[in-house]
């Protein structure tokens, strides 16, 4: 079984594989472009599509945990505000051996938290309000010692840029979709009539596959990361039932997180819009293992 290290080296691997795809994936839908709408000139365009991932890569890379910050509208707590919590945070950094991270809240009685952040010396944890409010000191401690471990482990990197770059590929096929539907243009010639029909089927394959595949990417870094998270709180607090505890009240948690959408959903330590898709469909595409049984692996610790 791979040790902690092992997993950390992967995450950065992780990392950099994705954010190589992106661009690879971006530069071809650029090509894509250029080929169908704009008289062959695919080239041109898939220059400028490598150089819009590249940036965009180097702004995820850099300012992912802000851009997912103010996506959920969170603001900075200060010391002054709530040092209990403060503390408690402190507590468990130093249990962990990490660095104290930032304090973020999110202002709703949903009870959840999340953890971001580049590496640990750039990490910060943001709670909603209503997790401080409604957990008791232990089940605090379960919640913090839990995503303390995914910026230890460096999930929070490759969760983050994971968000902003799955966003991206969202708006980039939302926008192919539109054009392909209002603004194609016809070929005249029988050959350019077959490219542009090659060239159509390969748009349409990439239109349907990019948000499934966006999606599987998200369940694959998530659901494992839950785990080995869960176990690693419960080495950093010598108390599972704590977090076992905080979880059994995040499950029975009916109240909707407003600011959380698909793109953060991974982030958060139980789904909050796992809710909202409803159906069979539900638990297929649910970024979290279920709640249930990471309660049983905790209490069998």
């Amino acid at each position: 079984m791979p040790n902690i290290y092992q997993h950390i080296d992967s995450n950065k691997r992780d990392t950099i594989i994705i954010i190589v795809a992106f661009i690879a994936v971006v530069s071809f839908v650029g090509w894509f472009i250029g080929q169908y709408y704009f008289n062959g000139s695919g080239i041109p365009m898939a220059g400028f599509a490598l150089l819009f991932s590249g940036l965009s890569s180097v702004v995820s890379f850099y300012n992912s945990d802000k851009i997912v910050l103010a996506i959920s509208q969170a603001r900075e707590v200060a010391e002054e505000e709530n040092h209990d919590l403060h503390n408690l945070v402190e507590n468990m950094s130093i249990a962990s051996g990490i660095l104290k991270p930032k304090i973020y809240m999110i202002d709703d009685t949903a009870m959840n938290a999340f953890a971001t952040g580049r590496d640990p010396q750039h990490s910060t944890i943001c709670f909603t309000s209503g997790i401080v409010e409604r957990l008791e000191k232990r089940e605090l401690e379960g919640v913090i010692a839990h995503e303390m471990s995914h910026i230890g482990n460096h999930d929070t990197l490759l969760m983050c840029v994971v968000s902003v770059l799955v966003g991206t590929i969202a708006l980039l096929s939302d926008w192919f979709t539109r054009g392909m539907f209002y603004g194609g243009r016809r070929r005249r010639s029988s050959s350019d009539s077959e490219i542009g029909g090659v060239l159509l089927l390969i748009g349409l394959v990439l239109v349907i596959l990019s948000p499934i595949i966006a999606t599987l990417i998200k369940l694959a870094i998530s659901r494992h990361r839950e785990y080995l998270a869960d176990a690693s709180a419960a080495l950093i607090t010598r108390y599972p039932q704590g977090l076992a505890n905080a979880l059994k009240k995040l499950a029975a948690d009916d109240e909707i997180l407003e600011v959380a959408n698909s793109a953060t959903a991974h982030l958060y330590i139980d789904d909050p819009v796992a809710e909202r898709r409803g159906g069979w469909l539900s638990s297929l595409f649910n970024t979290h293992p279920p709640i249930e049984e990471r309660i049983q692996r905790l209490e069998c610790m």
